[in-house]
Formats: C-alpha cells, sequence, structure tokens
C-alpha cells in the first residue's frame, strides 16, 4: 500500500519543477550531477577520514554526510533501505531552483572551510557544481536577440529626445 502511496505523491510533486521552465535534460543533468557529486564526496571523505588531523576527520565525516544527503534528495531509488527517503525526496523536489543552489552549494563549502586541502576542494567540486546548476536554472531562460535589440532600439529613441526637449524648457 505504501509504494503505491509514494509513486502517486511523486508524480504530484514533478510539476513544480516543470513549472520553473527547467526542461526534461537540464533537471536530469542536475540529478545526474548530484548523483556523481555524492559519489564523489563519500570517497573523497572516506580518503579525508584517514588522517590524524582532527579537523580532516570532521571535514571527511562532513563529505560523507553530504554525500548521504544528496543521495537522498537527488537518487532516493539509491536509499530504499531508508523509510523516509521517498518523503524527502517529494519535500526537495517542492523546493525551488535557488533554494537547492544555496542548500547544496552550502554543504559543499563547509568541508572546504573545515579543512583547506587537495582532497576536499576535489571532493566537493561537483556537489558545488550541482548548485551551481540549480541555481542557473533559477537565473530562467536568456533572452532572444530580437527582443534585446528592440529594448535598445526603444532607449535609444528615448535617450534622443531627451535632450531635444531639454533647450527648448531651459529657454
Amino acid at each position: 500500500m505504501s509504494g503505491s502511496g509514494g509513486q502517486g505523491a511523486s508524480a504530484n510533486s514533478t510539476p513544480p519543477a516543470q513549472e520553473e521552465g527547467m526542461t526534461w535534460w537540464y533537471r536530469w543533468l542536475c540529478r545526474l550531477s548530484g548523483v556523481l557529486g555524492a559519489i564523489s564526496c563519500a570517497t573523497s571523505g572516506l580518503f579525508s577520514c584517514i588522517s590524524i588531523s582532527p579537523l580532516k576527520i570532521a571535514a571527511g565525516a562532513w563529505m560523507i554526510t553530504n554525500a548521504f544527503i544528496l543521495l537522498l534528495c537527488e537518487a532516493p531509488f539509491c536509499c530504499q533501505f531508508v523509510e523516509f527517503a521517498n518523503m524527502v525526496a517529494e519535500k526537495v523536489d517542492r523546493l525551488r531552483s535557488w533554494q537547492k543552489a544555496v542548500f547544496y552549494c552550502g554543504m559543499a563549502v563547509i568541508p572546504i572551510i573545515m579543512s583547506l586541502s587537495l582532497t576536499t576542494l576535489l571532493g566537493n567540486a561537483i556537489a558545488f557544481a550541482t548548485g551551481v546548476l540549480y541555481g542557473l536554472s533559477a537565473l530562467g531562460k536568456k533572452g532572444d536577440a530580437i527582443s534585446y535589440a528592440r529594448i535598445q532600439q526603444q532607449k535609444q529613441q528615448a535617450d534622443e529626445e531627451k535632450p531635444a526637449e531639454t533647450p527648448e524648457g531651459d529657454l
């Protein structure tokens, strides 16, 4: 029973992403980037935990936690052993792109602040890139050149008319 309820709820959570204007391929690119970011965070986190430095161990543990959260949010089917995975994924799907961007970039920056090393930089690079991709989708589509040229032409015409009116008003 819970399997059919989860499928129906996940079908209801996909329209907000479509309303934001994300195309299907960009949505899949963001998800793939999130999964790859989780893999790189987990791998680098394990290497960081094999250290003597307490800050490096803490950064590694944070990276492993980031990997789990990324997988939980972007690919809940990878976390089938977690009962609340589908519920968390539904709530994350309802978030706006800029909120995901801030969350993912913030999660990726914290281990770098804890312990600045090549392992933490490379491990969090793809997770940070996932946040950047979501941030770019929040900005929206770029306008076409024709409408931009029309706006510029209207601004030029308005600017040309203003100086002609100013000297007459001063006299």
